[in-house]
């Protein structure tokens, strides 16, 4: 998908339907002057309800689409008649998506499974018909309750992509290569840096017909978590990432730093992150002979590493086995 055609911010501006007004009729037939009152209910408003699709990555359908008004509930009729209810107006977002108010940074709820239903804005209760008002001393009251507005607000829409891996790295990495060789994906490729400009995912298949799913996130630079490079804009997705391939290619001047540098902006962008598991994979690793090999894990963090070459196809299959046993330990 083209970078114009994704979309994971938008803001959207909702107002669910006013309940209805309860009538203030009074029964009234022949021979019967005065029935006294049977007013019903109004109708309930109408919702604006988010639901999740699991065939939809974009918020794209959201661009152009920033006013969403719902419908408001009938008003209660004679005989004690309800009002109907306004017509909810659900919205399809991808999983991974969610929902805060525009002015507050508190998540209102998060949309993670397929045909998951939240309310986004509230539709108002219709009032009480004058029925439900009537007493011994007030037999014949000529009032009913107007019908409660609905919420009206702005929202902002957040997709945060669901993956098994989220890869890490600095531009021209190699993490779009390795997404292409490992799945059906087919992110962009260039030497230049800043190729991938959009989150980009595949399905990487594994042993015995298991799979999982792999997220090619756009490269960070030092000074990400600041607003360099493409700053933050894409950091959000891999929180949702349960593993975090870092991929630092062989060619680098010091794997070690440049290791540590990536691990420093997740740092400073949400230290959460850290809580991840971690990996590390070497790419490019055909450039390297086995002697280099051995001098650069001299140098490497204590955690689970290997060499690859998407070129070449070496150390696929275990750096496949490193993140399907890293997946299971959970």
């Amino acid at each position: 998908m083209s970078s114009s055609n994704f979309v994971d911010y938008v803001k959207i501006y909702c107002r669910a339907g006013n309940g209805g007004p309860g009538s203030a009729h009074l029964r009234r037939e022949k021979f019967i002057p005065k029935g006294g009152p049977d007013g019903g209910d109004g109708g309930r408003g109408g919702h604006i309800i988010l639901r999740g699709n699991s065939q939809m990555w974009t918020l794209l359908h959201l661009r152009y689409r920033r006013h969403i008004f719902a419908e408001n509930g009938g008003a209660g009729g004679v005989q004690q008649s309800t009002g109907a209810d306004g017509k909810d107006i659900i919205i399809e977002v991808p999983l991974g998506t969610i929902a805060r108010r525009e002015n507050s940074d508190d998540v209102l709820f998060e949309i993670t499974g397929h045909g998951d239903e939240k309310i986004l804005a509230k539709g108002g209760r219709g009032g009480l018909g004058n029925v439900h008002f009537k007493s011994p001393t007030n037999q014949t009251p000529r009032y009913a309750q107007p019908g409660e507005p609905g919420v009206e607000d702005a929202f902002i829409l957040e997709l945060k992509i669901l993956a098994d891996v989220g890869l890490v790295g600095f531009p021209n990495a190699g993490k779009s290569t390795l997404l292409s060789v490992v799945s059906a994906a087919r992110p962009k490729i260039a030497d230049y840096p800043f190729t991938t400009l959009v989150p980009n995912l595949g399905i990487v298949p594994y042993r015995d017909d298991r799979s999982f799913v792999m997220a090619d996130i756009p490269g960070i630079i030092e000074g990400a978590h600041e607003g360099k490079g493409l700053g933050i804009r894409f950091l959000r997705h891999i929180e949702r990432n349960p593993v975090l391939l870092f991929i630092v290619p062989s060619d680098s001047k010091n794997i070690k730093e440049e290791f540590e540098i990536l691990v420093n902006e997740l740092r400073e962008y949400n230290p959460e992150l850290l809580d991840k598991k971690r990996l590390l994979g070497i790419s490019k690793s055909d450039l390297l002979d086995e002697e280099l090999k051995n001098e650069i894990r001299k140098e490497l963090p204590d955690i689970s590493r290997v060499f690859f070459s998407s070129l070449t196809g070496e150390g696929i299959t275990t750096l496949k086995d490193m993140i399907w046993k890293t997946l299971n330990s959970y």
